[in-house]
């Protein structure tokens, strides 16, 4: 997919935010849809799809955070969460909910595009052509490595952008450990003590897609020392 043919729906309360952030990704490139708060958002939802979600976390009524929890339970659309500076609670609990990445405000109308398009690039392509297919098995879970999907039975496990990134990551080097810095680097973020408490966050995320038992892993492991590392059947 196109940085450029994306479609955009931005979530914010305060019009003025929402109305230059339209025109300004819309002079991007991108096709965008605004919304003024949760409820109305939601009813967006019901009949548009789209390829990223821009979300304020405070909002009268249903919050940005609590919105998204709600969101990943139907909907792996990539989210990026606008937070006001200093409210790291936050920020961690929406990167708990499930959103792929966050930016303080005050920001710069660059970097938000910068984060879009690093969020976009990460989402999965989907191959031109049906090929023979590697097949990793973490127990009842299967793992399409070209396809970048991920099963259990005959139901598909909804996966973010990042956890999508990520099971990239560990599949091109199963049974190998990965440090924190390494991923932050591959996963195209600011390097940082910071960054890597966010991957901690996502792990602990994607362990409940695919452990039985997330608290005591056995496919998602953790290598004390030197990372995380993918340990298939």
């Amino acid at each position: 997919m196109s940085d450029m043919d994306a479609h955009l729906l931005i979530v914010d309360d305060d019009e003025r935010i929402r109305d230059l952030l339209k025109k300004f990704l819309m002079r991007s490139g991108f096709l965008v849809t605004s919304a003024r708060d949760a409820a109305h958002a939601r009813r967006v939802l019901s009949g548009l799809d789209f390829d990223m979600i821009v979300l304020d976390v405070m909002m009268p009524g249903e919050d940005g955070v609590s919105l998204t929890k709600a969101l990943r339970e139907t909907h792996a659309t990539p989210i990026l969460l606008l937070t006001a500076r200093g409210e790291t609670e936050h920020r961690i609990a929406g990167l708990e909910a499930g959103a792929d990445d966050y930016l303080a405000k005050p920001f710069e109308p660059k970097e938000l595009l910068l984060r879009i398009n690093a969020i976009l690039r990460r989402m999965p392509e989907t191959p031109a052509q049906d090929t023979a297919s590697k097949i990793l098995n973490l127990g009842p879970i299967r793992y399409d490595v070209e396809r970048g999907e991920m099963w259990q039975g005959e139901d598909p496990v909804r996966l973010t952008a990042t956890e999508s990134q990520l099971m990239k990551i560990f599949s091109a080097q199963p049974g190998e450990p990965i440090s924190r810095a390494k991923l932050v680097e591959y996963l195209g973020r600011d390097k940082g003590q910071a960054q890597e408490r966010a991957v901690d966050v996502q792990i602990t995320r994607l362990r409940r897609k695919i452990e039985q038992d997330p608290k005591q892993p056995r496919y998602l492991q953790t290598v004390r020392g030197a990372g995380y590392m993918l340990a298939p059947d």
